[in-house]
C-alpha cells in the first residue's frame, strides 16, 4: 500500500491551503482554499488536480477564506461527502462563504458591465467564481467534531482534531494512516496561533508525529520587538488623545477574531475606567455574525475569558456597544455628536463600511485612523500608513490630515521561534517536515532555520508536489 502527500496550495505562497493525502484508494482533501493573491488568483479558474467526486472525505483546519474558499467550487463540481471541522468553524465558515458569494457576484458583474462599456474581455470569465447558491449547497457537507476526538474515514485512515489556538474553532489536523500493519500519524498545523492571546486557548501541543505539514507565515521573522508591547496601554492613549482633540477613532479591522479581541481590549479599558465611556461602533454585519458564534460557543474560551463572564462583563455586550446593522445605521454615525470609536471591515481597507467613514473622516485632524493588523501591498490601508498625503476613495481625491497610527502585537499567527517552540515538543524526529503556507522566502528560511536547529529532515514543497510517505 503506498501513500502520497500533494501540495495543492499554499506551497511557497501564504493562500490557497490544499493538501491530498491519499492512502490505498483512500483519498483526503485537508483545507480547500482560496488563491487571494494576485499572481495567484488564475488558480482558481482551473480545473481541480483531482476529481470531487473520488474524495472520501474533507478536513477543514478553521474558517479563513484561504483555507475555507474553495469549498463551493469543490461541491459544485462533484464532491458529495463530508467536511468535517469543529461546529464554531461551521458556523463561522458558512458566513464568510456567503460573504465571499455575494462579493464574487457582484464583481462578475461590475466587470462584465466595465468590459462592455471599454468594448474588451477581460482575462477570467465574467461569471462569478461560484455563486450564493453554490455556496448555500456546502453547509450539508458540514459535520462537527469536537477538540481531542477522531473521526475514522475508512479503516486505517483516521482524522483527529486539536485546537491551534489561531481563531475561534481553528484546529490542527492529526491523520493516522495503517499502512501494511505500520502506523504513520501526518500532522497539518492548519495556522498557528500565538500564546496568550484573549479569548481563546492556547495551541495544542504535541510529542509524536512521522510528517508534520506546519504552516512559515512568520517563518522567516520574530515578534520580538512586539513581545512587550501593551496593547492596552497603546489603544488608550490613542483614543484619550483623539479624544481630547475632538474626533473620532476609525479602525479598519477584519471580521474574525481582530474585531472580537477589540471588543475584549475596550471593555477591559471601560472596566478600569481608563477611557472615558465613548460610544463604541462595530460597523460591521458579517463581524457582527460572527461575533454571535463566538457568544454561543463559550466551551471554547480561555480562562480570563471565562471570568469576564462569571463576572457579568462580557466584551460582546458592554454598555456602549452599539452593533451596526443596516446601511442606514452606518451613514447616520456620521451625524452623531461627540467622539466614537468606529470598527469596521475590512481590515486592509479594499472595500466595505470602512471606506465610507474615511470618506468622512480622513480629512479631519482631529480624527484618528487606527490600524492593528498587517497592511498587504497595493492596499489602501498600506497607502496610509506608507505616508500617503491623498489617498482616493469612490473615485475622488481626498486629503490626508487624520492621524495614522498602528498598534502591533495582535498577530494571529506564531513567528519563527513560536514554530519552533511549538515542534520541539515533538519526542521523536519526524520523518520530515514540510513548511508551507509562506512566501516563498520564508518558507525556505523556516525549513533552513529548523533543520539547523534540529537536525530534522524539512523540504518547502512547491506547487502541486507530491512527496511518497514511507
Amino acid at each position: 500500500m503506498r501513500a502520497e502527500l500533494t501540495f495543492l496550495g499554499a506551497a511557497r505562497n501564504v493562500t490557497g491551503s490544499c493538501y491530498l493525502l491519499e492512502v490505498g484508494d483512500v483519498r483526503v482533501l485537508v483545507d480547500c482554499g482560496l488563491y487571494q493573491e494576485r499572481k495567484y488568483q488564475y488558480r482558481n479558474w482551473n480545473p481541480f488536480a483531482f476529481r470531487p467526486d473520488e474524495i472520501d472525505a474533507v478536513f477543514l483546519t478553521h474558517a479563513h477564506l484561504d483555507h475555507c474558499g474553495l469549498l463551493p467550487k469543490l461541491v459544485r463540481d462533484g464532491y458529495r461527502g463530508k467536511i468535517f471541522c469543529t461546529q464554531a468553524t461551521a458556523e463561522i465558515a458558512q458566513i464568510i462563504l456567503l460573504d465571499s458569494a455575494h462579493l464574487q457576484e457582484e464583481d462578475a458583474a461590475y466587470k462584465a458591465k466595465r468590459h462592455r462599456r471599454e468594448g474588451r474581455r477581460g482575462p477570467y470569465p465574467e461569471v462569478p467564481l461560484y455563486t450564493t447558491r453554490d455556496a448555500e449547497a456546502v453547509v450539508p457537507h458540514f459535520a462537527a467534531v469536537e477538540y481531542d476526538n477522531c473521526i475514522r474515514v475508512k479503516d486505517g485512515v483516521d482524522g483527529c482534531f486539536y485546537d491551534a489556538g489561531h481563531v475561534l474553532g481553528s484546529a490542527t489536523i492529526a491523520i493516522n494512516i495503517t499502512m501494511d500493519g505500520d502506523k504513520r500519524r501526518i500532522l497539518f498545523s492548519g495556522d498557528v496561533g500565538e500564546p496568550d492571546r484573549p479569548i481563546i486557548n492556547d495551541p495544542a501541543i504535541f510529542h509524536e508525529a512521522d510528517y508534520v505539514v506546519v504552516e512559515s507565515t512568520y517563518g522567516n521573522r520574530t515578534h520580538a520587538e512586539h513581545r512587550n508591547i501593551d496593547i492596552q496601554a497603546q489603544l488608550r492613549d490613542c483614543i484619550n488623545e483623539t479624544i481630547k482633540a475632538g474626533g473620532n477613532i476609525i479602525v479598519p479591522s477584519f471580521a474574525l477574531e481582530r474585531s472580537q479581541e477589540l471588543l475584549y481590549h475596550l471593555n477591559d479599558l471601560f472596566l478600569r475606567d481608563e477611557i472615558p465611556p465613548v460610544t463604541v461602533f462595530l460597523d460591521s454585519p458579517m463581524a457582527i455574525r460572527i461575533t454571535e458564534v463566538f457568544k454561543r460557543h463559550a466551551e471554547l474560551f480561555d480562562s480570563e475569558m471565562m471570568q469576564h463572564l462569571r463576572q457579568g462583563n462580557s466584551p460582546f455586550g458592554f454598555d456602549n456597544l452599539k452593533m451596526v446593522q443596516t446601511a442606514e445605521e452606518s451613514k447616520a454615525i456620521n451625524f452623531i455628536n461627540g467622539s466614537a470609536v468606529i470598527i469596521a471591515g475590512s481590515g486592509m481597507v479594499t472595500g466595505g463600511r470602512i471606506k465610507h467613514h474615511l470618506v468622512n473622516n480622513i480629512s479631519q485632524p482631529e480624527n484618528t485612523v487606527l490600524f492593528t493588523g498587517y497592511q498587504a501591498e497595493g492596499t489602501l490601508g498600506r497607502q496610509l500608513l506608507d505616508g500617503a498625503r491623498q489617498v482616493r476613495l469612490f473615485g475622488q481625491s481626498y486629503p490626508v490630515r487624520a492621524r495614522i497610527n498602528k498598534i502591533d502585537g495582535f498577530s494571529a499567527h506564531a513567528d519563527r521561534d513560536g514554530l519552533l517552540a511549538w515542534l520541539s515538543d515533538i519526542r521523536t524526529p519526524p520523518r520530515c517536515v514540510f513548511a508551507t503556507h509562506g512566501e516563498e522566502k520564508a518558507a525556505l528560511a523556516f525549513a533552513s532555520f529548523l533543520s539547523e536547529q534540529t537536525g530534522w529532515r524539512t523540504q518547502a514543497p512547491g506547487y502541486q508536489d507530491t512527496v511518497l510517505l514511507d
